[in-house]
């Protein structure tokens, strides 16, 4: 029986980005197309098989320790950075800003998609949904400098907007207008999520 059940829900691909030197800038240059590899995109400085953990992992590996690269893609929603814009009282936000390397349309409450969700292009291009993306501090910096005295109301005006991480599943091209169909896992919610979120045992 098929684990993951395709859905009604599709993405169009609205803006398509690329970090070239993360060093340089977090800021993502556009782009028409990203080539996907099982590294990540082309050219992407969050590309690779691999990745040092960092702050977001901290209580399971120590800093800088090389694991499995699960954030290859930040992907957001034109919905959720047009809800973030107004939270924060700007008219919009660049994708470029916030170090995008896709932004999509079209499937609702996109940030808290199930992990392992897949979304698959016209090719058979697929990338699998790691989990919500934790706004931080570094695109503020960016925000700040485009748009004076709005930089530091991004990260509290991004909490839970803030898209999802995700990894290639299955290799292809990604293409400006193109459509994602959203698969999901077809199982129940884990009967215990509220229990271990309140950190007891039954």
């Amino acid at each position: 029986m098929p684990a993951l059940m395709p859905t009604a829900f599709g993405a169009t691909i609205t803006w398509l980005g690329r970090v070239a030197d993360r060093d340089a800038a977090l800021a993502a240059a556009p782009c028409e197309a990203l080539r996907l590899t099982f590294a990540g995109p082309e050219g992407e400085a969050h590309a690779g098989l691999t990745r040092p953990a960092c702050s977001r992992v901290s209580a399971q590996h120590p800093r800088g320790t090389p694991i499995r690269n699960v954030r290859q893609l930040s992907i957001l929603s034109v919905e959720d950075m047009a809800a973030i814009a107004a939270k924060m009282g700007v008219d919009a936000l660049d994708p470029a800003w916030l170090g995008a390397s896709m932004v999509v349309e079209g499937v609702p409450d996109f940030s808290h998609l199930p992990p392992s969700s897949r979304l698959q292009g016209p090719d058979g291009a697929t990338l699998v949904v790691d989990m919500e993306n934790r706004p931080c501090t570094l695109p503020a910096r960016v925000i700040e400098a485009a748009r004076p005295g709005f930089g530091k109301a991004f990260k509290a005006a991004a909490a839970g907007r803030r898209g999802i991480t995700a990894w290639v599943e299955r290799e292809g091209m990604l293409r400006l207008g193109d459509r994602l169909v959203l698969h999901i896992p077809d199982q129940p919610v884990w009967a215990a999520l509220s229990v271990a979120r309140a950190g007891r045992a039954e």
